[in-house]
């Protein structure tokens, strides 16, 4: 799907940056905090230059009118259109915190609009009690992965629940990532339209009863190939394959 601005979003031969408001008001925008300490030292953005400001799943050209080193006021212009993403949420179950991170951020960037942290039969308990306490710390991630990227919105990032609570999540289609199936591929049972909803096992596996659960469920089983990956390279190859067969 190619993208209609309405705006040109690319000045000296350079891809405009975008940013995320903190706050919207009216056709006012602004950065606060770690965004505008950023713009105004970093980068030592002035009065006058012109950014892509993205607020409420929209996007607008604003103008700086005023700078300080934690806050940066814009003026919001015209709208500038961007493509839609398809729908892609993605449960998955709470493993390493370094390597989820790194999940989070990469599947920020690919475009998945929920992730659902859940605590699977074998989720190492330490890191089941700790999660909660992450949460901030991935959305932080998620924001800061969604500038980069360009995206509109950064993704929703729930608390982290059961499996049983998480497995009700809606979707057109849901699939479950099992090592267990060795019949159908991601790739031919991904739709080119409607969401989807994609589920990851623990870095121990999925139990029996778990898989149980969620094909009883309506979720379809699938595989990402004969190897064994890491959570963290499942959920980046799935996402990424799911996304590639949009219409």
């Amino acid at each position: 799907m190619s993208a209609l601005f309405v705006c040109p979003n690319v000045y000296d031969g350079r891809m405009r940056r975008r940013f995320l408001a903190d706050e919207l008001r009216a056709d006012t925008a602004l950065l606060t905090g770690q965004n505008a300490a950023h713009l105004a030292r970093v980068l030592r953005a002035r009065v006058g230059q012109e950014f892509e400001i993205a607020a409420e799943g929209v996007v607008r050209l604003g103008k700086i009118v005023s700078v300080d080193d934690d806050r940066v006021q814009f003026a919001l212009g015209e709208e500038v259109l961007t493509p839609q993403l398809r729908e892609l949420k993605l449960l998955v179950a709470i493993f390493k915190f370094d390597r989820m991170e790194w999940a989070i951020e990469k599947a920020t960037e690919l475009g998945v609009t929920e992730i659902i942290p859940f605590v699977a039969r074998r989720t190492d308990s330490h890191l089941a009690q700790s999660a909660a306490k992450r949460v901030e710390r991935w959305r932080r991630i998620a924001h800061e992965a969604s500038q980069q990227s360009r995206r509109v919105s950064p993704p929703t990032i729930a608390n982290p629940m059961n499996l049983k609570n998480s497995a009700t999540v809606s979707a057109d289609t849901r699939i479950v990532l099992a090592e267990s199936e060795d019949e159908r591929m991601l790739k031919d049972v991904v739709p080119a339209a409607g969401s989807v909803a994609l589920a990851f096992g623990p870095e121990g596996g999925w139990t029996t009863e778990e898989l149980g659960t969620l094909n009883s469920a309506g979720w379809l089983s699938a595989s990402l190939g004969p190897t064994i990956l890491r959570a963290e390279t499942a959920v980046i190859a799935a996402t990424a394959i799911t996304m590639s067969v949009a219409s």
